[in-house]
């Protein structure tokens, strides 16, 4: 399985990132970490493991960038607004910097998107902000309310980036082309997140897949069973 490590200084972020690419060709799938995982979390856990049939045989090409939570909805030494504002510059360097770069060089409109617990987030937030650059959108236990990380501040910027408040009212046309799977744990933290955001899409009548696994909790077991499951659906 091939594995490349780049590391460059992001314009947009103003630091240096890192990112792992898994595999030698196939459909691009970025991958993002956990609340605190840096961009190696997923190859830890064996997560990319789990999916190595797809990476040698070139089915699947997946990015694993790294993550600015810690400098934005985790951070408590900043104001909520600039927690925000902080992703927000995360969500221009993952569109800028990550997915049209591999956009441009691979030929594609778009691309898949994938994420365990608050890379679940992260997935559904960058997917549904930006529909037209997202073909496959792929959460195992996420949850899709960060307004308990503003610690009672709300503003625009919140909003639009809350999928459960801003997604009722978006009627972008890519999101019913869009391939969206809602993997979550019978004994998942995360559930009642999962079955309010499968309410919305139902309510909106965009197709998706709920999962809803059996005797599962919100770890990697669960996730390891979930995510080649998904990526035989590309």
């Amino acid at each position: 399985m091939k594995e490349e490590y780049h590391k460059w200084y992001s314009p947009t972020l103003s630091k240096d990132i890192e990112m792992l690419v898994f595999g030698h060709a196939g459909y691009p799938v970025i991958l993002f970490p956990t609340t605190s995982g840096r961009y190696y979390e997923c190859k830890d856990f064996k997560l990319i493991d789990s999916v190595k049939w797809f990476l040698d045989e070139g089915l699947v090409q997946i990015f694993c960038p790294d993550s600015i939570n810690e400098l934005s909805w985790y951070n408590k030494n900043i104001h909520p607004a600039e927690r925000v504002k902080n992703h927000i510059w995360y969500d221009k360097f993952i569109l800028d910097e990550v997915v049209n770069p591999i956009c441009h060089e691979k030929g594609l409109a778009k691309v898949a998107v994938a994420g365990p617990s608050f890379g679940g987030y992260q997935a559904a937030n960058f997917a549904f902000k930006h529909p037209e650059k997202v073909s496959h959108m792929f959460s195992m236990s996420g949850a899709f309310d960060i307004k308990s990380f503003m610690d009672g501040y709300y503003d625009d910027n919140v909003f639009f980036n809350n999928p459960m408040d801003f997604l009722p009212g978006s009627n972008h046309p890519d999101l019913w082309n869009m391939k969206i799977v809602l993997g979550v744990g019978e004994w998942d933290i995360c559930l009642e997140s999962n079955q309010k955001l499968a309410k919305i899409l139902s309510d909106k009548n965009i197709p998706f897949w709920y999962d809803e696994r059996k005797w599962a909790e919100h770890d990697w077991p669960i996730w390891r069973q979930m995510f080649p499951h998904y990526l035989s659906k590309l």
